[in-house]
Formats: structure tokens, C-alpha cells, sequence
């Protein structure tokens, strides 16, 4: 019987882990990539900004921003007003 747990929690551990893996290897995070955000104005300091949409894995928008100086990634509060003002700037720029 305990051979039997055993192996199964040993299956169980190797599947979690070759699936973890497989998704990154294709570019998805098996979790959010934000576990705080940044509500301050950091306009100034801001390099090159990435918006995440839900997936799967994470249910929440993500804006994640590149500082220019530090090359540091921070998540940015999507309902703050002047990263919404970003959103809007980023969306007419895409827009045809």
C-alpha cells in the first residue's frame, strides 16, 4: 500500500513539473506574472511598457513597465488614472 502512495505522489510531482516546464517553453507562465502593483506616477521613468491580457493562468489584465535606468520590470495598477491614460495612448496608436 505504501509502494502504491509512493509512486503515485512521485507521478503526481513529475506531472506538475514536465507540464510547469512545457508551458513555459511555449511563453505562458502557469501563474500571473503580478503579484503587486505600482499606483504611483512613474511616467518619466518608464522605458517600454507590455500589456498581458487574461489567459488561463491569470484571470487579471497585466501592465507590466521596463525603468529605463535600471532595466527593473514593474506591474503597473491598471485602474490608476494615468496608466489608463497609457491604455488609451497604446490602443490609438494600434488602432488603423
Amino acid at each position: 500500500m505504501n509502494c502504491r502512495i509512493m509512486f503515485l505522489a512521485v507521478f503526481l510531482a513529475f506531472f506538475t513539473l514536465s507540464e510547469g516546464m512545457s508551458l513555459r517553453g511555449l511563453g505562458v507562465e502557469p501563474r500571473c506574472r503580478c503579484s503587486g502593483t505600482e499606483s504611483r506616477r512613474i511616467g518619466k521613468l518608464i522605458e517600454s511598457i507590455e500589456l498581458f491580457p487574461p489567459n488561463p493562468h491569470c484571470r487579471d489584465t497585466e501592465i507590466i513597465a521596463t525603468l529605463k535606468n535600471s532595466k527593473q520590470e514593474i506591474c503597473l495598477d491598471i485602474t490608476a488614472p494615468w496608466v489608463m491614460k497609457i491604455i488609451e495612448k497604446m490602443m490609438a496608436n494600434k488602432a488603423p
